[in-house]
């Protein structure tokens, strides 16, 4: 019999009954961890629909590297400060290319030179000039980079402000987790159709989220450049990209069969 008011899922007995069919979906994704919200929207004779939520995450292990370096310099005057700098820096570019680095990967991405002074005298003097130049290296094969790192340093790079892990493989891998997330919201809208007695119908509406290509970067930063430089001059940078984490989570609305 169908009714002009809507029925909203409140009632005890419905809720553990849901509660239940919902804790009995860990079998459906391997290692899929199910939202604690579930969204119902307008169970009724006019909107015979119900909405939920899926969520599941890939873990894949970076093959590339992205590296930040910094050249410092610290000389007495503007110009000998920026000369003793762009030497260092050319040195090492061309010792990245040397190593097979494409040109099309390195890139100056910022420059700063600013003067040193004397902030304990009155006149707070010029003493000197420092310089800073950071070089962004991207598309550096795992394999490569520890090496990489070492060679560079000795070059004339004195700093690292960054080494960045990301997969090629991100597109795939997030394919396979958007396919995830839309069987963990199908699992969970089969138990709500079941607690309230009615069955799926199909797909009215679905909406995608989680898409950042940005975040197949994992970051990390080291405290003191300068000591981290200095520790891997003398031996191959040890090179621990972990796993890079892809997930998706998706909305969707099913109607229901009466």
């Amino acid at each position: 019999m169908k009714h002009n008011m809507k029925k909203t899922v409140y009632a005890a007995g419905l809720s553990a009954a849901v509660a239940a069919a919902a804790l009995g979906l860990g079998g459906c994704a391997a290692g899929t961890q199910i939202p604690d919200t579930l969204k119902v929207q307008n169970i009724g004779a006019a909107e015979n629909v119900i909405t939920v939520t899926g969520r599941e995450e890939v873990k894949v292990v970076p093959d590339m590297a992205q590296i930040e370096y910094a050249v410092y310099t610290r000389e007495d005057t503007a110009a000998a400060c920026q000369e003793k700098n762009a030497q260092d820096l050319n040195a090492a570019i061309e010792t990245l290319k040397g190593l097979g680095v494409e040109e099309t990967s390195i890139q100056t991405s910022s420059y700063g030179l600013s003067p040193i002074r004397n902030w304990n005298s009155d006149r707070q003097e010029i003493t000197g000039y420092e310089m800073t130049t950071s070089l962004t290296v991207s598309d550096i094969p795992i394999d490569n980079a520890g090496t990489i790192i070492t060679k560079s340093v000795a070059a004339g790079v004195n700093g690292i402000n960054s080494v960045s892990y990301f997969s090629s493989s991100y597109d795939a891998s997030y394919q396979e987790a958007l396919k995830g997330a839309m069987a963990v919201a199908q699992a969970k809208a089969q138990a709500l159709a079941e607690a309230s007695g009615k069955t799926l119908a199909g797909v009215v509406h679905a909406e995608e989220f989680g898409y950042r290509p940005e975040t197949r970067y994992a970051s990390y930063n080291s405290g003191g450049s300068a000591k981290m430089a200095a520790a891997v001059e003398d031996a191959a940078a040890p090179v621990m990209p972990g796993q890079v984490s892809v997930e998706a989570q998706v909305t969707v609305s099913y109607e229901l069969n009466e």
